[in-house]
């Protein structure tokens, strides 16, 4: 059920009536018609724009048209006033008995606020994909946080969904791994080492360091890098992705792949992905331009192969494969999202850090050009994360050396107020987080805030349950505040998909937060008021018929925060 949707459906109907009447002309383009919730709740239930932006195809008045709409739309027994307001709107408010049966379909409908939009269609999300050289930082949980919630945001609203991680192992940061697990290793062994510029001190590898000794024993003390360098590269990597992967375990994100960057290197998939591109015309040899502003000193024009990207939106062309023969960074990941297309996904998102910024146009270019324009590929970045403690900034202890990790951030506040508060802002907004308003007990914390909500209703669900009380489906909504609450509920199955046509999951702890909030009302409302209390003294039937507004609200809470992989609190410590 979504009744947004279905008002929509009724003024779609009701215009294209007019239209059969003669009052409107035929053929015009509806698509642009909404109903929505109006931006002041005095002013209604919904709105629709339909006068205006049918008024200038239409030849018309916006108001005359307003005004001929809403005569048709009264009639309708859903409609209980319609209100022509400013040069054209129509603001809406529909019969008392339709909020009721809002919360009658959430709680004898399931999949109450779950959609159909994605069809079943295939989307792979790529998220988190940290080179595999130490632990997790607080910036890569922002985008596991976000990856994870839009994965299962998309699965919510009907898409068929894949998790993948894309493990850098191919590029020049593994060999200094290598290097770095070699010095721990040489430690293991009692030696006294230093570790360069460029390489990596945390004490994560002493452990890595310590067990490559374990291994191997004595065999590679002072050995040239020739000698182990394949095998300690290797052996780093499945132990750092072993230490990725229990690190997002303990926030609770699960991946359904991980895809290795190594296995595109001599398996001819760079070369295949390469020679697509060639054969439609967009690999070249070139000299690029140089680039702007002051120049390096060691800048030189040098011919390149070069992606022709500009004919696919890009602001310059891009080389793929450098002067010496070998590829650039690039041309892997060209390669990578080749073979996502191959596999057959409809859709693809890729979640970057904000460092990112630069590579957007070209992989939406290159995404383009090798499915010719079929896949739409949506690169969304991941701002910064600030540390703080109650509005100081806030250092914690290093363990990797150079970074707080995403195991310190979890150990501090827990995965499901990690999770929360890490989607409390748009994905591209920097995110100041508060270790001390984290966990902070009031209405500026809004993950307490919600749970909060959801906890005292499990309350009042428990004292019903030992009082006898039989459930009931059919609530008693007669005080606004209640219809206010139920209003918030019918925006549920709207949100979901504006959601995830957006993809900004965290819009679904908007909606939680400003749901908690009128429930919230409610309840300070009944301390006031009796009759508005959830459990009415000795009558049971009152109380059946009351708590069922609470237990549609439980049923929200939890959907929405499933989708946010926050468990929903039973009880407030």
């Amino acid at each position: 059920m979504n009744l947004f949707a279905d008002i929509r459906a009724l003024v779609i109907a009701t215009l294209e009536d007019m239209a059969r009447a003669g009052d409107l002309p035929g053929g015009l383009d509806l698509g642009n018609v909404a109903v929505e919730p109006p931006r002041d709740a005095a002013h209604g239930d919904m709105a629709t724009n339909a006068a205006m932006v049918l008024a200038k195809p239409a030849k018309a008045k916006p108001r005359e048209l307003a005004e001929k709409l809403a005569a048709r739309l009264a009639d309708d027994p859903r409609i209980s006033t319609v209100e022509v307001a400013g040069p054209g709107f129509l603001n809406l408010t529909l019969s008392g008995d339709i909020w009721a049966g809002v919360i009658t379909r959430i709680l004898t409908e399931p999949d109450y606020g779950r959609s159909d939009m994605g069809a079943g269609h295939r989307v792979l999300v790529e998220y988190v994909s940290a080179n595999p050289t130490g632990p997790l930082h607080v910036g890569h949980t922002r985008g596991a946080v976000f990856g994870d919630a839009l994965a299962s945001l998309l699965d919510y609203a009907g898409w068929d969904v894949t998790r993948e991680y894309y493990i850098n192992d191919g590029g020049a940061q593994v060999d200094v791994l290598a290097r770095s697990v070699y010095l721990r290793y040489l430690e293991a062994h009692g030696q006294e080492v230093a570790f360069p510029d460029g390489t990596y001190p945390g004490d994560y590898l002493i452990e890595v360091g310590r067990a490559l000794k374990d291994r191997v024993g004595d065999t590679y003390v002072g050995k040239d890098e020739q000698v182990w360098l394949g095998d300690v590269r290797t052996f780093a990597t499945d132990a750092m992705m072993e230490l990725i992967r229990a690190d997002l375990k303990k926030l609770g994100v699960v991946m359904d792949s991980f895809y290795s960057e190594k296995s595109l290197y001599g398996t001819g998939r760079i070369e295949d992905a390469i020679g697509d591109l060639k054969a439609k015309g967009l690999i070249y040899e070139g000299t690029l331009e140089p680039p702007k502003g002051k120049l390096p000193d060691d800048w030189e024009p040098r011919e390149q192969t070069l992606f022709r990207s500009t004919a696919h939106g890009d602001d310059v062309d891009r080389p793929v494969m450098k002067s010496d023969g070998a590829w650039t960074y690039f041309a892997p990941d060209i390669a990578y999202h080749y073979d996502k297309i191959q596999r057959g996904f409809d859709a693809l998102i890729d979640v970057f850090g904000a460092d990112h910024g630069g590579y957007v146009k070209r992989m939406k270019a290159a995404v383009s050009a090798l499915s010719d324009g079929a896949v739409p590929l949506d690169v969304k970045l991941t701002q910064l994360v600030k540390l703080y403690r109650d509005g100081e900034p806030f250092k914690m202890s290093k363990r990797a050396g150079t970074f707080v990790t995403l195991a310190d951030v979890v150990d501090q506040v827990g995965p499901d107020v990690t999770r929360f508060v890490m989607l409390t802002r748009k994905n591209d907004a920097p995110l100041d987080f508060d270790f001390a308003k984290a966990v902070e007990q009031s209405k500026d914390n809004p993950v307490y805030y919600v749970q909060y909500a959801h906890a005292r209703i499990r309350s009042v669900l428990r004292k019903a349950e030992d009082q006898g009380i039989a459930l009931n489906d059919v609530p008693d909504l007669s005080d606004p505040a209640e219809i206010a609450v139920a209003r918030k509920l019918a925006e549920w199955p709207r949100l979901v998909e504006i959601a995830a046509r957006t993809h900004e999951p965290h819009r679904v702890a908007f909606y939680l937060y400003d749901l908690a909030s009128d429930f919230h009302a409610l309840w300070n409302r009944g301390n006031d008021d009796p009759s508005l209390r959830f459990l009415q003294d000795g009558n049971n039937s009152a109380s059946a018929a009351k708590i069922a507004l609470p237990r549609a609200v439980s049923v929200v809470i939890s959907a929405g925060l499933g989708i946010l992989n926050v468990t929903p609190a039973e009880e407030m410590r």
